[in-house]
């Protein structure tokens, strides 16, 4: 290997291991001193916590937030006295038509989902449909535009609908629950009950001649059924209302877009199928 001018000895031994196929060279081991220990009154700061107000600053460190220890330890929710926190069931009974029953129930604050919501997500469709569908809870998108089934899952709701002849406005959408639960989760049976007269109004005032329920929610918190969706699903289920009225569990299209198999997809189309039927056959 030829040395270029002015080049230090060392690189070009450096070369040389690296032209013989030596990648790195073995540093000599680095022996640090021991550190002093700090005195017992001495605490260390926490940058992990408060990287700025480690620094040497002027500014003051920001208060810490104080959080009661009731709301720590996840105190019982108490419902806000104020005006249509809590309709009554007299009031949900007395509405004669949908957009009756949604401004009396658009201010309730009967559970912890409606402190925290952005809208209130009533329901969307005809309003006397033949075809209702009934998922669990709004999401981010539903609960940003104030309709339901609007993001992804939405989409794909619509592609379903359109695969059996009908569209969105032929159809009536609702939930179990009117608002979005934090993060997404599954509501819990306290919200989802507080929530269920509303829904159930809301089934009298449309009076649909079929109910598709997507998921493992309405499936439990509207008809009591406990048993998993997978064994459920596509076998007809009743719910007694103002009259019975047959339902057809189904996938949630979330669930569909995360098992986006064929398996899957057969068996969505085929309750969907099934349900259209019925709706036919029973003008």
């Amino acid at each position: 290997m030829e040395k270029r001018p002015h080049e230090h000895p060392f690189q070009a031994w450096a070369d040389t291991l690296q032209d013989l196929g030596v990648m790195g060279l073995v540093r000599e081991t680095l022996t640090l001193p021991a550190l002093p220990a700090l005195p017992v009154h001495v605490r260390p700061t926490e940058p992990s916590l408060h990287p700025v107000a480690s620094r040497a600053t002027s500014q003051p460190r920001p208060p810490l937030v104080q959080v009661p220890v009731t709301a720590a330890l996840g105190s019982a929710y108490v419902i806000p006295d104020q005006p249509g926190a809590r309709p009554s069931a007299e009031t949900v009974a007395g509405a004669v038509n949908l957009a009756d029953l949604e401004g009396c129930i658009q201010g309730c604050l009967a559970c912890p989902l409606g402190p925290g919501r952005f809208r209130f997500v009533f329901g969307e469709g005809n309003p006397k449909a033949r075809l209702m569908f009934i998922g669990e809870g709004p999401g981010k998108d539903e609960d940003q535009q104030g309709l339901p089934f609007v993001g992804k899952a939405g989409e794909l709701l619509d592609k379903m609908i359109g695969a059996i002849g009908l569209t969105r406005e032929q159809v009536y959408i609702a939930n179990v629950v009117k608002c979005r639960p934090p993060d997404n989760r599954t509501p819990t049976s306290q919200e989802a009950q507080a929530c269920l007269g509303y829904l159930r109004r809301q089934i009298e005032l449309i009076d649909p001649a079929v109910i598709v329920t997507l998921g493992a929610t309405p499936l439990r918190e509207l008809l009591g059924v406990a048993t998993g969706i997978t064994k459920v699903r596509g076998t007809w289920q009743n719910l007694v209302a103002h009259r019975s009225i047959p339902v057809m569990p189904t996938f949630h299209p979330a669930y569909v877009l995360r098992q986006y198999t064929d398996d899957v997809r057969r068996a969505v189309w085929a309750d969907l199928k099934a349900a259209k039927a019925w709706v036919d056959e029973h003008p």
